[in-house]
């Protein structure tokens, strides 16, 4: 007699990708690579393929297409020779290990760091409200900076494809730019980008089509948070709202996507949410709903342990993506599998240079 594995390790296909199991390693900001270059470094070779697994997905910390739209200090880049040659190492160390791995395509806006991004863009001249952090001097974009924008996004994902990447996903979450532009509160722009739904919507869902058109929509996923407060962000009014009227448009927008990756009202960036900010009412299953409804796989992210992973692949299917654990366990699937208590995590060594508690 055949005994059925969990739904958790079933397999499943995002658009063009085949998957063995459902378990994702979710985007991460490590801040490993070169400085100057932006070029990744040998030692995320190790990262990533330590943390591969046969049939399973990595999801890439984010990756800037053009220098302009860097964020901050030692962040990756696909924009360059040296910088496709530095990733397709990585990919071609996942691949070895029968991994998938997509490239998570972002730029960072309003909330860059302005010793690192020369000129800071944002949809409109309004910083993040968030206590203690940066408020430089920002470039309110003209629609020849957005449509450049859009032109290396795509040069990007064509890159991506060149270093050896099964796919990208388009980063329109937890308060960077193309999240900005969805915002009221950080989009107040009175031109074709800004005001409506429609046009707040617009450049992120010319970012989405012009991607799909130039790779296929099978290699292109889209993730969103549509309750977080990080940096800034959260609808004043109905968030549900909000992301069903921008995931019915990126669906409409781009046939056949590989998937929909949605983060839980539980998380805030990396870090779990404030319990004085939760509300009740907040609720993944009506867009996870829309989405399934369109035939398109649905990932969720955001402070998952083994058991309600297992609980909610089994309920709803759903793909799960784990983030601060993968960090410390780089054989998170065998271990969620065969039940092995998970290694704590040290967030002091998240963003540092050093190879301790990266690939040590």
């Amino acid at each position: 007699m055949t005994i059925q594995q969990p739904a958790l390790f079933q397999p499943i296909a995002l658009g063009d990708i085949q998957l063995k199991h459902r378990i994702v390693m979710a985007p991460m900001t490590r801040l490993r690579a070169d400085d100057e270059t932006a070029v990744p470094s040998d030692s995320a070779v190790k990262y990533y393929q330590q943390r591969a697994s046969d049939g399973g997905l990595i999801i890439t910390e984010g990756t800037v297409p053009s220098s302009e739209g860097k964020g901050w200090h030692h962040s990756p880049g696909v924009w360059s020779k040296d910088q496709i040659k530095g990733w397709r190492k990585i990919t071609d160390a996942v691949h070895e290990k029968r991994g998938k791995i997509i490239c998570q395509l972002f730029a960072a806006g309003r909330v860059a760091d302005p010793t690192c991004a020369h000129v800071v863009y944002a949809p409109s001249d309004l910083n993040d409200h968030t206590p203690g952090t940066p408020k430089p001097p920002l470039k309110v974009m003209t629609a020849d900076d957005i449509k450049r924008n859009i032109d290396e996004f795509v040069q990007g994902a064509r890159n991506c494809i060149e270093a050896g990447f099964n796919g990208v996903e388009i980063h329109c979450a937890n308060g960077y730019l193309l999240d900005q532009f969805i915002h009221s509160n950080s989009n107040q722009r009175t031109d074709d980008y800004g005001g409506s739904l429609p046009k707040r919507f617009r450049f992120p869902i010319e970012v989405i089509r012009e991607v799909s058109t130039a790779i296929g929509p099978g290699k292109v996923g889209v993730r969103i948070s549509p309750f977080s407060t990080f940096q800034g962000m959260r609808d004043p009014h109905d968030p549900t709202r909000l992301f069903l009227s921008f995931i019915t448009a990126v669906l409409d927008a781009a046939d056949g996507l590989a998937y929909i990756h949605a983060v839980m009202p539980r998380a805030n960036g990396a870090d779990d949410q404030d319990p004085s900010k939760l509300v009740e009412k907040d609720d993944l299953e009506p867009i996870r709903q829309l989405v399934k409804n369109r035939n398109i796989p649905f990932i969720v992210a955001g402070g998952f342990n083994r058991a309600d992973a297992l609980e909610d692949a089994e309920k709803y299917g759903d793909l799960i993506a784990f983030g601060r654990f993968f960090t410390s366990n780089p054989d998170l699937p065998k271990r969620i599998k065969n039940d092995w208590p998970f290694i704590k995590y040290d967030r002091n060594s998240f963003y540092t240079q050093s190879i301790e508690g990266y690939t040590e």
